[in-house]
């Protein structure tokens, strides 16, 4: 699980340090970054299936409302950003999208320190 957690979180990084570039250069969000959020997404849904796998083959979490508060937010947040981003053609929708992505970031981390003290 922390692998999957550690990929999403580099993902997340390269596509806020992108879409902050790009706002930096008073830029919309491209559609190749959209591309990269649906990679992400992606990503996301195959953490939640390896996280449902793991938990049905007896590993324990201690907070289980935690943790998957965390996933279910995450899996909705990347979209909603992205059609924000996508309706809005200016700078400010690089900035949404890098928002996004770097809270992407920390969830991914609380994530794993959730999954870690189970």
């Amino acid at each position: 699980m922390p692998v999957v957690s550690w990929i999403i979180v580099g993902c997340c990084l390269v596509l806020a340090v992108w879409a902050l570039v790009l706002a930096v250069r008073n830029t919309s969000v491209t559609f190749n970054q959209l591309i990269g959020a649906g990679v992400i997404e992606v990503a996301l849904i195959a953490q939640m299936i390896v996280a449902g796998v793991s938990l049905g083959g007896g590993h324990e979490l201690g907070d289980p409302v935690t943790f998957w508060g965390y996933l279910i937010t995450a899996l909705v947040m990347m979209p909603v950003a992205a059609v924000v981003a996508f309706a809005e053609r200016s700078r400010w929708s690089s900035v949404v999208l890098a928002v996004a992505a770097a809270v992407l970031i920390v969830m991914q981390v609380r994530v794993n320190q959730v999954w870690m003290t189970s």
